[in-house]
């Protein structure tokens, strides 16, 4: 049973990670980002800003602040995308996977603009009235009639790409290696999972505010330390960076490189880098959509952050300190997050495998309240605002199985759902990409920073 569900995990995840769609991702990224005139990227202190609370309208529409909206869609990429993630994909596809990662955060800066320019400028009513941002909700108000069974498309498989099997998969597996617990694998793995499940479901019943007060408390927080970790890591090794960055690059374009070659590596560097900032993806587009604002651009400045600080910066630590260690090309069994963390014990030995369990913890559960809400807003425009609130039972439940089965399925399974997420995203951007560049263009005609 397990050996079929493995084949058929991979084969999926194989068959719609494709060329086509590392296409979509990076090539559209790359045209929003000539389209708009590189805007986006000259904006960056004025997006600081925002973030920072310069120019807050308590006012207008909206559940979140842009602070809030920018750390509810960070809990769900800052999290094991960083750390597990970046192992996994240079177990794949071999250092210049990194490389590809890199790409994806920097076309997906200008694919965030857009996506969430757009995901506050078309905001619509759920059943209950109440107003609602995300890919499906763009579809809906804004194109026309026949492109609706994209809608359809993005939340069906958002139900499964939002789930939270990878994290409780890692956060398992990081806690088995820590903390030796005698009984049957299975039950143990099904004791943690519960456990879990119920530390996750005090939060998740508070609501959206919940969540994004539980992020603005912790992300920073547990984002720092473990940029201090890297750094002492980077730091008292920086003789060798230098090669390790060169090792990155060369190896991005080796045709005999791991992981099937040029191609090979391009494919996994692309749907790791995705994968970790979720840029054209449209989960983003759900949390900044709920930002309180009438000025959808400046949500969208605020959401193109996320790739800088999430792949750019955290994720390329992570690849280093992974690269330092040295055992990436032998990994024996450890796998994801195991890897990491034996990085992690070379040099800084016990404590710092404690303290990366205790970060991991942390952001693997924000990224887990965070796709709470994520998953229920698909589910909701599915069924109905008002049976949502059964979402979380199921969601809950998915914790305890994802920390109970291997690896390879769930990010197969979770992957795969991102590659078919994407095209209702990116099809409905690059559509509607005409209004986002008449929107910065009054935007800053009215606000020349």
């Amino acid at each position: 049973m397990l050996e079929t569900l493995n084949t058929w995990s991979a084969n999926f995840a194989n068959a719609v990670w494709g060329t086509p769609t590392v296409i979509l991702l990076l090539g559209g990224g790359l045209f929003f980002a000539i389209y708009s005139g590189f805007r986006p990227y000259r904006h960056f202190g004025h997006a600081i800003g925002i973030m920072l609370g310069k120019h807050e309208t308590p006012d207008s529409p909206g559940e979140l602040s842009h602070r809030q909206a920018l750390a509810a869609a960070l809990a769900a990429t800052m999290g094991l995308g960083n750390i597990s993630g970046v192992a996994l994909a240079i177990v794949a596809g071999g250092p210049g996977a990194v490389f590809w990662m890199w790409m994806s955060a920097l076309v997906g800066v200008a694919t965030k603009f857009f996506t969430c320019t757009l995901g506050v400028m078309y905001r619509g009513e759920d059943s209950l009235g109440n107003l609602q941002g995300g890919p499906q909700y763009v579809i809906r108000e804004a194109m026309p009639k026949a492109f609706f069974p994209l809608a359809i498309l993005f939340s069906v498989m958002g139900l499964i790409g939002t789930l939270p099997m990878f994290q409780a998969n890692q956060l398992t597996a990081l806690i088995k290696q820590n903390i030796e617990i005698s009984g049957d694998p299975m039950a143990v793995n099904l004791g943690i999972g519960i456990t879990m499940a119920v530390i996750v479901g005090i939060v998740v019943f508070g609501g959206l505010q919940r969540v994004a007060k539980v992020a603005v408390a912790l992300l920073p927080l547990m984002v720092l330390t473990y940029l201090s970790m890297t750094a002492y890591m980077i730091l008292t090794n920086l003789p060798e960076v230098p090669a390790i960055l060169g090792l990155i690059v060369t190896e991005a374009f080796n045709p005999q490189a791991v992981g099937g070659g040029f191609l090979g590596v391009v494919l996994i560097g692309v749907s790791r880098g995705v994968f970790s900032n979720e840029a054209g993806l449209g989960t983003e587009v759900m949390a900044h959509g709920a930002a309180r604002t009438n000025e959808p651009v400046r949500e969208g400045l605020v959401a193109m952050l996320g790739p800088v600080a999430d792949t750019l910066i955290v994720c390329t630590c992570t690849a280093i300190v992974i690269l330092l260690a040295g055992n990436w090309q032998n990994p024996g069994d450890l796998s994801g997050v195991t890897l990491t963390a034996n990085a992690f014990a070379t040099q800084l030995g016990t404590p710092g495998m404690l303290a990366l369990t205790l970060v991991t913890l942390i952001l693997s559960s924000t990224t887990m309240f965070a796709c709470w809400y994520y998953g229920a807003k698909c589910f909701g425009f599915l069924a109905g605002a008002h049976v949502q609130h059964h979402y979380r039972w199921f969601f809950l439940a998915t914790i305890v199985f994802g920390a109970a089965v291997s690896i390879d399925v769930v990010f197969n399974l979770i992957s795969g759902s991102y590659a078919i997420m994407a095209i209702p995203t990116m099809v409905s951007t690059l559509y509607l990409a005409p209004k986002v560049k008449a929107a910065a263009a009054d935007y800053f005609h009215r606000h020349p920073y």
